[in-house]
């Protein structure tokens, strides 16, 4: 029998940010390029940290990081690297702020051998994406096979940060993966 009053997903809480974060970004399908590094480097950002404080920081995020044009931070020098962590508005972790620049340079190369970073990671899902039917967050998984396999790719393309917990939220957040509770309005709303 379906849900009378349904709700959105628990995870995001009584959180305006959080709230606006689930019902108009996460399980989106992105094709955009610049987006899908952003996301790279914010879910990076987010190991060992909750969601939420990143998403605090993704207003300076973007302005410091060149609005994630990977383009531009890849060409990231030393110098720029101390200044960003000095700023108190991202995650001041040097191994983080490393590898978005090394990230950057893989997803350039990434970029050019498929006509677009968007081409190769759609590809994985044969461009559509998987629409689970969670009832609850306990059957949400942290991890999946196909996660793994990206994962994999991404390490031996040069990718770091990239495991394959990091990159299963990645695939929920660009929308690769369906992850609403069926009980969620957003679920039928992205195709579920």
């Amino acid at each position: 029998m379906a849900d009378k009053n349904p709700q959105r997903c628990p995870w995001c809480g009584n959180d305006p940010l959080y709230q606006h974060y689930h019902d108009h970004e996460w399980g989106v399908p992105v094709h955009d390029d610049d987006t899908l590094f952003e996301f790279l480097v914010l879910e990076g950002a987010q190991a060992g940290l909750s969601w939420i404080t990143v998403l605090r920081k993704r207003d300076r995020y973007r302005q410091v990081f060149d609005q994630f044009q990977p383009h531009k931070v890849a060409r990231y020098t030393d110098h720029k690297v101390q200044r960003l962590l000095a700023d108190p508005g991202i995650v001041r972790n040097r191994l983080k702020v490393a590898s978005a620049i090394r990230n950057a340079r893989a997803f350039l190369a990434v970029q050019d051998e498929f006509d677009g970073f968007h081409r190769y990671l759609w590809d994985f899902v044969d461009g559509e994406p998987v629409i689970n039917r969670f009832r609850s967050m306990k059957q949400v998984p942290a991890v999946t096979p196909l996660a793994e396999q990206i994962s994999k790719d991404l390490k031996r393309r040069g990718f770091n940060f990239v495991g394959p917990t990091i990159i299963y939220a990645y695939m929920q957040a660009v929308g690769l993966v369906n992850d609403h509770l069926v009980s969620c309005p957003r679920h039928a709303e992205l195709g579920g």
